[in-house]
Parts: C-alpha cells; structure tokens; sequence
C-alpha cells in the first residue's frame, strides 16, 4: 500500500523537501537543512505539516463521560462554558494494566469533544474508542477532511497573525480560538511558543502559501524530533508504549487522582503501582564527551542497568542528550554503551532546553527517588 499524502505535500508543494515514509504517510524530513530549521524554530519561527496527526470528533450525551473512562487526565476540565475560550488538555489513554495506548490532546469544542492522537496509533484509538462507545449515546467521526499546522518559535505568535486571522497573543497554552470552521489552539512539541491551527483540508494550501509568504519558514520531521528531545517531551513507541505506565514515563503529572470515584481504564493498576513505587523511571542523560547517544544503547548506573528510549545530537546545546528509563535510585553519574565503549553521562532532570534557553538540572543521589 502507498503511503498517504496530506493535503499539503503534492508534488508542488513539496518541491524542495526530502520525503519519508513514516507512520504510513509520505512526509518531509527536511527542507534542506535539520539544523538550521532546528535553529529556526529556538530562535524566530516555523511551520511544520503535521497533518498526519489522528483527528477524531465525539459527539453525544455520553462523549464526555467515553472520555472521563478513558482518559488518565480528567477531560472534564475541558468541557466548553459560555463566554469563555476553549480548553485543551494534554492525557495519556491506557490498557488495563496501566500501559500507555497512546498520548494526546482532548479539546472541549462548541459543538463535540476533538481527540488528537498519533499517526501511528490511528487504527488502535479509534478501534479502543469505538469499543468502549458501544451501547451509548456516542457519534464518532475520523476527521480526514481537516489539516493541521504547526506554528513553533519565540516570534510564531505575532508572525502568523495577519495570515491567520485571528490574535492569540493573549491566549494561555492549552486554550484555543474557534471560528469559520478553524481551531487555533495554544499547543506545541517544540518547547516555545507557538500554535497548532486545525482548518479545512482544502484551505490548507493557501494557509501553508500564505505563512510562507510571511517569511515564516518550513520544518520538518528531523527538526521536530531534536526539538522535542530537548524539550523533554515524549515520543510514542520509544519513551511510552502499552508495555510501560505514564509512572515509568515521566508522565505522573497527567493523572488525575480526584475525584477519586472517577474509574477510568488503569486506574488500579496505576493506584498498585504508586504506593509501591515504580521500580524504573524516565530520566535525562547528558553525555560529557563526544558521541550520540541513540535508541537501545546501554545505560550503566550504580543501582542497575537503563536503555535509552530517545538520543540525538543537540543543536542547541552542542552535545547529545537522551531519555531513559533508569532504575529509580539511580542518579548522578552514569555511562552509556556507544558502539561497544563506555561514555561518561549525567543523570539530569528533562527539559533540557526551555525557550530557547539551556535548562539543566542533575538528579542527585540523594534525591534520585
């Protein structure tokens, strides 16, 4: 089977792109440089094609409680009020056992509840979903009419204003402005500011053409992923999957514990492993010396052996840095096992950049727990 093209990446529009294959959809790597788009994101702005992303719209007497079941974090905060913008709210879905089926944002729009999940978990969310809508009041549409950009860096805000129409210099992360059957939203990967508009497949050309015109310049895939490293921020299927919980992943913050009679899916299993302790968690590594780091290599602590989930170059720091899952005591120093030969690396706290900014903080011995 073919890969899937967005509305955006035909053969004019991608001109000048180096296209992958990822996640059954053709999509751009680069546009001729991963370090100067990278560079471009920290410090003036970029747009990135992310219509691949898995758009599904629930409508219903039941949407929100579907979603109160399956979600860890608690959609309830972002059910939609008179006069007030809309509210996004970042969660992980999980199996019984606790294990992460996916990551994603839950938006409280006007007239329905919008999930966005991962192009590679399409299939999984939507059959996971549509399970646990049977027998209720629940109406579920993939949303493969729409398209979605991402506008990240320092000065994404007041770029894109005149192209887009609409201000959301004064919205909060994780609110969002709807209109003309767009959703501008304050969400991101990146670790800057910035925005992701949710429009209509067939104006997403001349948006795209429109920003570009802007002076705002395209990033892709590679860029995207350096960014999110250092940012500290998840990649489904390397840092998280089914087999490991948000407790494993760095991702405690998006369970919501109260009220404590909402019962959704891995609460229990998530409750068990709590009050034990989970044995591993998610750490950042930053390597003292030359190298880079990559998914798989060894990582060799005082309490135990890790793995490395995530390892890149970064531009930004002039190093690599990595996420890994340690042995939960572990902290200080530790080596990473590249290319058969131990390299010295700190155990530090994610993020590794915050706005454009070096942000890093070692995990102590004595505060490793």
């Amino acid at each position: 089977m073919a890969d899937r093209q967005t509305p955006l990446h035909d053969n004019h529009v991608a001109e000048g792109a180096r296209m992958v294959s990822f996640a059954g959809w053709s999509m751009p790597l680069h546009y001729g440089s991963q370090i100067a788009e990278h560079h471009t994101v920290r410090r003036d702005a970029a747009v990135f094609d992310v219509s691949h992303m898995t758009i599904i719209d629930l409508s219903g007497d039941d949407a929100l409680p579907l979603l109160r079941g399956t979600v860890a974090n608690d959609p309830e905060t972002v059910q939609p009020r008179p006069g007030r913008r809309g509210k996004a709210v970042y969660g992980v879905m999980l199996n019984e056992s606790g294990g992460v089926i996916d990551d994603l944002i839950v938006y409280g729009l006007r007239d329905a509840y919008r999930v966005v999940a991962n192009a590679a978990t399409r299939e999984v969310v939507v059959d996971w979903l549509g399970r646990h809508a049977e027998g209720r009041d629940v109406q579920l549409e993939v949303r493969d009419d729409l398209a979605m950009l991402a506008i990240q860096g320092p000065n994404a805000l007041e770029a894109c204003r005149p192209s887009l129409g609409m201000d959301l210099r004064n919205v909060p992360p994780f609110e969002f402005l709807e209109g003309d059957g767009r959703v501008l939203a304050r969400t991101g990967y990146t670790g800057e500011k910035g925005l992701e508009v949710t429009l209509p497949a067939r104006q997403a050309p001349a948006a795209w053409a429109q920003l570009l015109e802007a002076g705002i310049e395209p990033a892709g895939l590679a860029a995207r992923d350096t960014l999110r490293l250092e940012a500290g921020l998840n990649l489904y299927g390397q840092d998280m999957d089914a087999t490991v919980t948000p407790l494993e992943s760095n991702l405690a913050w998006t369970v919501a514990w109260t009220p404590k009679d909402r019962d959704f899916i891995g609460r229990k299993a998530l409750e068990r492993q709590r009050a034990a302790k989970p044995e591993r968690v998610l750490r950042g590594l930053l390597l003292e010396g030359k190298g880079v780091m990559r998914h798989g290599c060894r990582v060799v602590t005082d309490h135990g052996d890790g793995v490395v989930t995530s390892g890149a170059f970064s531009p930004t720091l002039g190093r690599s840095i990595a996420l890994a899952r340690l042995p939960r005591l572990a902290g200080g120093n530790s080596q990473v096992e590249i290319r058969g030969r131990l390299h010295d690396a700190r155990i530090v706290r994610p993020p590794f950049v915050r706005q454009g900014q070096p942000v890093v903080r070692d995990v102590p011995v004595r505060d490793a727990g």
